[in-house]
C-alpha cells in the first residue's frame, strides 16, 4: 500500500515520498485528488458532454 499524501507540501529539498507535488508527479497519488497551490485538493467530477446530434 503506498503512503498516504500529505495535505500540504512542505517544499524541503529533497522532497519526501508523501509530498503530494512528487506524488502527482510519479503518478501514485490516489484516485480522485489533487494539487492546487501546493495543497491536497479532492478533484471535481468532470460532467460528459452532450453533443447535438
Amino acid at each position: 500500500m503506498p503512503p498516504k499524501p500529505k495535505k500540504k507540501c512542505c517544499s524541503d529539498k529533497p522532497a519526501c515520498k508523501r509530498c503530494p507535488l512528487m506524488m502527482m508527479k510519479k503518478g501514485t497519488l490516489p484516485e480522485g485528488y489533487t494539487v492546487k497551490k501546493r495543497k491536497l485538493v479532492k478533484a471535481k467530477k468532470k460532467h460528459p458532454v452532450k453533443v447535438a446530434a
